[in-house]
């Protein structure tokens, strides 16, 4: 259980930090990403060197939602 409140937690910062990433390149970026969820893939994929980072933190968390969904015993 502690796992997936690890990659919740990991998953949240990522999303901020992709937010971020968006609001330093444009404001409408920023608000596009905040406001309309498909605007973030359109973003992740144009502005790849400032996006990948706080992508592949999401990833890591989503890895550990996963890993920690494993051990739930029912």
């Amino acid at each position: 259980m502690l796992l997936m409140y690890l990659g919740f937690a990991i998953i949240i910062i990522g999303a901020i930090g992709f937010l971020i990433a968006a609001f330093k390149t444009s404001i409408l970026w920023g608000l596009g990403c905040f406001l309309f969820y498909p605007i973030s893939i359109v973003f992740l994929i144009l502005h790849w060197q400032e996006a990948k980072n706080p992508f592949f933190l999401q990833l890591i968390g989503i890895g550990f939602v996963f890993a920690g969904s494993m051990f739930i015993t029912p």
